[in-house]
């Protein structure tokens, strides 16, 4: 029998300790990159980069808002890929998630231009 990976549990709960500290982020925001990380590190068995986060981020906000995706995203203060990185980090500060010790902030700047790929697709 091969070993499977470790299983990954991810809970929702309340963010007020991490919003007490970073106000920015509306705490379905944090749910949301949570449901990444479930997903992308799930069908990856294991860790995965910044830049492989981005990619299912913006893959699963397109699956789940299509044309809304920008005005959702937006509403909840995530604007570009920096601040995806910003609510990867908080969740790993507030003990949320684990991360490797290359795994660095700069990993999420300049991943993609949000108004191109969250409105490109839809003419605006």
């Amino acid at each position: 029998m091969q070993d499977m990976p470790p299983e990954i549990v991810f809970e929702k709960e309340s963010y007020a300790d991490i919003v007490a500290k970073d106000a920015r982020f509306d705490t379905r925001a944090y749910d949301f990159v949570l449901d990444v990380i479930h997903e992308a590190s799930t069908a990856a068995s294991g860790h995965i980069s910044g830049q492989e986060l981005l990619s299912w981020f913006r893959d699963m906000a397109l699956d789940s808002w299509g044309p809304m995706a920008y005005a959702v995203l937006s509403d909840w203060g995530v604007t570009c890929c920096e601040d995806v990185g910003e609510i990867v980090f908080n969740l790993y500060d507030a003990k949320r998630i684990g991360k490797t010790d290359s795994d660095s902030r700069a990993d999420f700047i300049g991943g993609f231009d949000f108004k191109e790929e969250f409105l490109g697709p839809y003419g605006g």
